[in-house]
């Protein structure tokens, strides 16, 4: 069983499809409705809420793997979708309530999605909200956790089919020769 959360979102729908078939997935979303609509039906969907830990417990009941692509998500430059949509409350406490049910539940591996240039705060895609300061304190969070994790830190995300722009991988924060974190 692998329990994915931010599944709704644009990293979302990627990962359920990477996993297609071999896997049982469950989902943990806010929105139920959007869900059923958006997500294939071999998904199962829990109620939950990332920033309130209490309803997190029976989606990871069972669990032996969670994928997060959970983030706080923005309408426009300043403006939040919810005012409790925080990057603090979604990036930092949401993740780290998550890797608390995580351990609770005994789940094998978490992996977290966060972003490319986190450990080089202040620069450009740090000055809305600190993104990049509380996405690096949920990775800390997660790391003391004791829960077993891997951590990808994607740059760039596009919508652009895989492999169109290449792919460089590498351990760290590193932008890479001729990269940026836009």
């Amino acid at each position: 069983v692998v329990l994915v959360i931010g599944a709704t979102g644009r990293t979302g729908g990627p990962i359920l499809a990477a996993l297609g078939d071999d896997y049982r997935i469950r989902a943990l979303v806010r929105d139920l409705d959007r869900a059923r609509a958006k997500l294939p039906a071999n998904v199962t969907l829990f109620p939950g809420d990332v920033r309130q830990p209490e309803t997190l417990t029976s989606a990871f009941e069972g669990a032996r793997f969670v994928v997060s692509a959970v983030g706080a998500r923005f309408v426009g430059k300043g403006d939040l979708a919810d005012p409790m949509n925080t990057t603090e409350l979604v990036d930092y406490e949401g993740v780290k309530h998550l890797a608390g049910a995580a351990r609770s539940a005994g789940v094998e591996h978490f992996v977290l999605v966060s972003a490319m240039g986190v450990t080089r705060l202040g620069g450009a895609h740090d000055r809305m909200d600190n993104i990049m300061h509380w996405k690096l304190k949920g990775e800390n969070a997660l790391r003391a956790s004791g829960v077993p994790y891997t951590i990808v830190r994607p740059g760039g995300l596009t919508d652009e089919a895989g492999g169109t722009l290449g792919t460089l991988v590498t351990q760290g924060d590193n932008h890479g020769p001729g990269l940026t974190n836009r």
